[in-house]
């Protein structure tokens, strides 16, 4: 376990476990659901999506005319990567930054690895995901997964959604929002960034150089608000792509005020 602080801003990271952040304060405000909010469970903090985001679609893919599979671990379909199974490695660190880095691992079909930096400021915690492709050509789709914890009101400025099938999987039909939730869904043409409101305590504001965002607020005690770099089943689709000495890089912003 290791923090990274600055002013009244804390964060906690666990590299053994799956490198995820696994708390975040203000002060005594936790906004994030920790640990002990689901006691064996998975439903708190925020862990890195990578080498794909959200479910693709029965394990299966093609890429550059080869067949893959991956392992389901979501009913008949493969979520959320492989990094957050894994212990992860400190690179460097401070006490307002850390540098860690992690192998796709066997779990998937190309050499490669991710990299994530964090550094905290006094007003906000900067992100950033480097998915680097260690032997040829490879799709590569990174995200962040946060659960935060409700009471929470969400502002989400997008145009389009994508519609789900019967599956449940998001397609590549764009759609006019639903007003409100539950969601399970992947937004974008955002006209700005995602906001989050707690009741007279805290605003936040999560930027993002992403095209995509995913909500998932079916869950009482939680709203996930999901910046990634390609829509749920984007290996089916048209994924970004890395290549050695060229990372797919994406970034992101949590910004506050009272």
């Amino acid at each position: 376990m290791l923090e990274v602080a600055n002013g009244d801003a804390r964060l906690v990271v666990l590299p053994e476990h799956g490198g995820v952040l696994s708390s975040f304060a203000l002060g005594d405000l936790e906004l994030l659901r920790t640990p002990d909010d689901d006691a064996g469970g998975t439903h708190w903090g925020c862990f890195v999506m990578a080498p794909w985001a959200g479910r693709t679609r029965h394990g299966r893919f093609t890429f550059d005319g080869v067949d893959h599979e991956l392992a389901c671990d979501a009913g008949p379909h493969a979520i959320h990567g492989t990094v957050r199974h894994q212990p992860w490695t400190v690179e460097r660190a401070s006490s307002d930054s850390v540098v860690l880095s992690c192998p796709f691992g066997p779990g998937w079909p190309f050499p490669g690895r991710v990299e994530h930096t964090i550094r905290m400021q006094r007003d906000h915690v900067a992100f950033e995901l480097a998915l680097h492709a260690d032997g040829g050509p490879m799709p590569a789709v990174g995200g962040w997964h946060p659960w935060w914890r409700r009471p929470v009101h969400l502002d989400l400025p997008a145009r389009t959604m994508l519609r789900r099938d019967v599956d449940g999987i998001a397609t590549e039909e764009r759609v006019s929002p639903i007003p409100s939730g539950p969601w399970d869904d992947c937004f974008t043409d955002l006209t700005g960034p995602p906001v989050l409101r707690w009741p007279g305590t805290v605003e936040l504001t999560i930027e993002s150089d992403c095209e995509w965002v995913v909500v998932y607020d079916e869950p009482a005690e939680s709203v996930c608000v999901e910046p990634q770099s390609g829509p749920p089943d984007a290996l089916n689709h048209d994924p970004p792509v890395a290549a050695p000495r060229h990372p797919v890089v994406i970034h992101s912003t949590w910004r506050w005020r009272p």
